[in-house]
Order: structure tokens, then sequence, then C-alpha cells
């Protein structure tokens, strides 16, 4: 099988202790609009798209900490989207005969993703959509579900792996199906 690789760059996620001022910024510098926001998070958008720059307030999540020291303030993560959720799995279990394993396998509810860390640590996150249009990802990012629960939930990557090459339907995996348990922050954010 030849490698799979993403249809397409969707988003970058920055952490911020100027959280305000970051909104401000990217609404004025992209013309963006503020998809959804609450005191950790906030995603913005200048297209259709659920959202292409996410920002998370260090303020909330380390408010303990006051330095902003390279590795902190920056660069979260930079995502790839798949065009299937069989995409996405059949690329895991091919980098993980490399070797190469996800160190957080979450359903955000909008999108299910794997997260990865480059040999340098610099993150970045493989997922699929949940919902066919943005419209409707959009819907979802202000309905009662994301209000509960907007980081996502754990998933176990080599069950569903053979849940899928066991014929279940994709569609079945695409809509986060339970908002709890909430999953902790995983990465370098919590290093």
């Amino acid at each position: 099988m030849s490698r799979i690789r993403p249809a397409r760059f969707v988003h970058v996620v920055y952490r911020t202790r100027r959280f305000e001022q970051m909104v401000k910024w990217y609404e004025t510098v992209f013309d963006a609009t503020v998809r959804y926001q609450n005191p950790v998070l906030a995603f913005l958008s200048y297209d259709d798209e659920h959202h292409r720059i996410a920002l998370i307030n260090l303020a909330i999540v380390h408010p303990d900490a006051t330095e902003d020291r390279r590795g902190v303030i920056g660069v979260d993560h930079v995502a790839y989207t798949y065009r299937s959720v069989n995409d996405l799995f059949e690329n895991y279990a091919q980098l993980k005969d490399k070797g190469i394993r996800p160190y957080w396998c979450i359903h955000h509810g909008v999108t299910m993703s794997m997260y990865y860390a480059d040999p340098d640590g610099n993150q970045m996150e493989f997922q699929v959509d949940s919902y066919p249009t943005n419209e409707e990802a959009n819907a979802y990012m202000h309905g009662p579900n994301y209000a509960a629960n907007s980081l996502g939930v754990e998933y176990d990557p080599d069950e569903l792996l053979t849940r899928l090459r066991a014929g279940a339907p994709e569609s079945g995996m695409l809509l986060r199906s339970a908002d709890e348990p909430i999953s902790p922050f995983r990465g370098s954010l919590v290093q």
C-alpha cells in the first residue's frame, strides 16, 4: 500500500498570555470571525472552515507560570486533514509499523484527531472532519454538547482500526457519541 497523505493543511494553534489582544489582532489582520470562544479557547476563521486559527489562553491553562519562554508561548501545533476516517486510521497503522505513534487520540466533536510530535517536539494534528459541511461543524460548535466539552474525549486507535477493518461504517465513528470523560490537555503544553 502506498503512503497515505493528508488532503490539505487546515489550521494552526497558538498558545498565548495575551488572549484578548491576540483574538482582536487576528480578527483585524485576517478579517477573521470568531467561530467559538470560551475563556480557554478561541477559534477563528477567514473563510468557511470551522477554524483556521485557534488560540489557547495560558492565563487560564497555566495561571501560575509567568514567564513567556520559548516553547510555552507560540505555536502549539499545525493540523492536516485526511479525506476519510479510513485514510486517517490506515495512516496510523502505517506509521505505527514504522515505530511512530500518536501521543494523543481525541475526538474533539468537530474532528476526530491524532496528535504526533516530530523528533524536535513540533506537534501536529492529523484529523478527519466529523461533519460533511462547515456550516454543520459551526452549528455543532454553538450547541450544548460542545459547550459541555470543547476539548474532547480520548479514544483507542487500535480498537477503532480493528472495527474499521472488520467492516464497521466510518459514519458510525464520525460523530462523538459521548461528552465525557473530558480529556486533559496532552503534549508540550503540559510538560
